[in-house]
C-alpha cells in the first residue's frame, strides 16, 4: 500500500517529502516525480493535488509563512514588556525561524515564487509582514506625527537586515563563506540599535 494513501493525507505527505528534497537539493533542484517517489506514491497521484513543482513549493512556502507569522506574533507579545524589546524580539524570531525551519525558509525566499500567482500565499506573507509593521508603529508612536518615519519603511529595512544576517552569517557559513566572528543575534541587535538611533527612534545612549 502506498504510504501517502495509508496515512490519508497525500497532500501533506508530499509537502513533507518536498521539505526533505529541499534540504538535500535546494528548492529548485528536484522534480515533482522525485517528490512522488519520496512520498512513495505514483506521479499521477501527485497531479491530483498539485499542478506542478511550483504549486507544491507554494504550499510549502504557505505553511512556512503560517509558522513564521505565529512565531513573530508570539515574539511581539502585544508590544510587551516595552516597544523596543518587542521590536528586537521580532528580529530574533526571524533568525530562529530560519534556523529551525530551513526547508520552509528556502521555499519562501529562494524558490522564485510570485506572490501574485498564489493569493493564499500572499495573504499569509502579508500577515507576517504585518506583525513587524505593528511592532514598528508601536516603537515610533511616541514621536510627533510629522517627524515619525513610516513604519512600513523601517520595518522593511529591519526585515532586509534580518534576511541579510541569515544569508551571510547563518546559511552563508554552510555554503563556504567565512563564518562571522559574532553570533548572528548579536549582529542583528547591534545593527537594529544603530539604525533606530539614526532614525531618532532611540536616544543616543540607549
Amino acid at each position: 500500500m502506498k504510504r501517502g494513501y495509508h496515512h490519508g493525507n497525500l497532500r501533506q505527505a508530499l509537502v513533507e517529502a518536498a521539505l526533505l528534497l529541499i534540504a538535500e537539493k535546494g528548492p529548485t533542484g528536484f522534480t515533482l516525480s522525485e517528490a512522488a517517489k519520496a512520498a512513495d506514491v505514483t506521479p499521477a497521484a501527485v497531479y491530483r493535488h498539485f499542478a506542478g513543482r511550483e504549486d507544491l513549493l507554494a504550499e510549502v512556502a504557505r505553511q512556512g509563512y503560517d509558522i513564521f507569522a505565529a512565531l513573530m506574533e508570539f515574539a511581539f507579545n502585544g508590544g510587551k514588556p516595552t516597544a523596543l524589546a518587542a521590536f528586537e524580539a521580532t528580529g530574533r524570531a526571524y533568525l530562529a525561524f530560519a534556523r529551525k525551519y530551513p526547508g520552509h525558509y528556502m521555499a519562501m525566499f529562494e524558490a522564485g515564487l510570485s506572490l501574485n500567482d498564489y493569493p493564499d500565499l500572499a495573504l499569509v506573507a502579508g500577515k507576517a509582514r504585518g506583525v513587524l509593521e505593528r511592532a514598528a508603529e508601536s516603537l515610533s508612536e511616541h514621536m510627533p506625527p510629522g517627524k515619525r518615519p513610516p513604519a512600513t519603511m523601517f520595518s522593511a529595512h529591519i526585515w532586509a537586515m534580518s534576511h541579510g544576517v541569515v544569508e551571510l552569517f547563518m546559511r552563508g557559513s554552510a555554503n563556504g563563506r567565512a563564518p562571522s566572528p559574532f553570533p548572528p543575534e548579536d549582529l542583528l541587535e547591534t545593527g537594529i540599535g544603530i539604525y533606530l538611533r539614526g532614525l531618532g527612534l532611540l536616544p543616543p545612549d540607549a
